[in-house]
């Protein structure tokens, strides 16, 4: 039987850029994917406190003040939450995430059907070092305390990680093994204001590319990234005109489709973190954690064919 959450309170200290604003103008514009009117409505029913009382929807904010949404609680979206551990000691914790399961809680839906709501259940301290999209499944790394998390967030400051992963792309690569070197950026996108997508502009971002398997109107390949962008595989193998099977996002030219109103978070293609080698954080020694593929991104040859 399904149950709400819990609730949630958003809580915000009021920047001397939005002092000046009323609440519901402030909200309005944080929020925008409530109305005006659903702001007004949840002002009016209490949902809402400026400082220590209920705020009104014409309060003018001041640089400083403390503005609280109690947000009820709401029915979060089924999703996936089966989750394996691949590694743990007390250094480290390495978790397995099916497709479909968000890494954070985000987008106003998802809070305790994320990832990590699930680690802290068994982990309260522990903390992700990165995150891997909705639609992408496989390895994340997480700190179990907070004092474990300071040499983990270094190595992956100082890129002394690899991470490699799998994914079915279209077309027919030319070779065998290539690298895309596409800079990634913000441009604009209607449905959410900006994404990130290939840009001469923007940051540099480096992929290398391995081809596993040719099949018929794809490609299994392995990808990987030496930068971390966000969408950067997608933007990538797009770009390089090999968008990834199924992606409702992305199309050739690492550019949105023509005519999409997708969301970052939609699914559909296949994409998996296969495996992850760093150096233990108190050991020094090489680890290298894997996570089995699942069938439509295995090597028929390698990893006992696919379904």
């Amino acid at each position: 039987m399904r149950v709400p959450n819990g609730g949630f309170c958003y809580r915000e200290q009021i920047a001397p850029a939005e002092a000046g604003r009323t609440v519901l103008a402030h909200l309005a514009a944080r929020y925008p994917r409530a109305s005006e009117a659903e702001w007004r409505e949840r002002i009016d029913s209490g949902q809402v406190r400026l400082e220590d009382r209920l705020a009104t929807n014409n309060d003018t904010l001041l640089a400083g003040q403390c503005l609280v949404w109690e947000r009820p609680p709401w029915m979060e979206p089924d999703v996936p939450l089966a989750t394996a551990i691949l590694y743990e000691d007390e250094a480290l914790l390495a978790v397995a995430k099916p497709s479909g399961l968000p890494t954070l809680p985000g987008g106003g839906e998802f809070l305790e059907h994320t990832l990590l709501a699930l680690v802290r259940r068994r982990n309260p301290g522990a903390s992700p070092m990165h995150r891997l999209g909705r639609g992408t499944s496989g390895i994340v790394l997480f700190a179990p305390t907070a004092g474990a998390a300071v040499p983990l967030q270094a190595a992956f400051r100082e890129q002394r990680t690899r991470k490699v992963y799998r994914t079915l792309c279209s077309g027919d690569p030319a070779w065998d093994a290539f690298e895309i070197t596409a800079p990634i950026g913000e441009v604009p996108y209607p449905p959410l204001g900006t994404l990130h997508a290939a840009l001469s502009s923007g940051r540099p971002s480096l992929s290398q590319v391995t081809v596993l398997e040719r099949r018929e109107g794809a490609c299994l390949v392995e990808v990987e990234i030496l930068t971390g962008r966000p969408h950067q595989i997608r933007i990538h193998l797009a770009h390089a005109g090999h968008p990834l099977v199924g992606d409702p996002l992305y199309g050739p030219g690492g550019l949105p489709l023509p005519g999409t109103t997708a969301l970052p978070g939609d699914l559909g293609y296949l994409l998996h973190a296969h495996r992850v080698e760093l150096e233990h954080p108190r050991t020094g020694a090489r680890l290298s954690i894997q996570c089995h593929p699942p069938p439509a991104l295995r090597n028929s040859k390698a990893d006992g064919g696919h379904k």
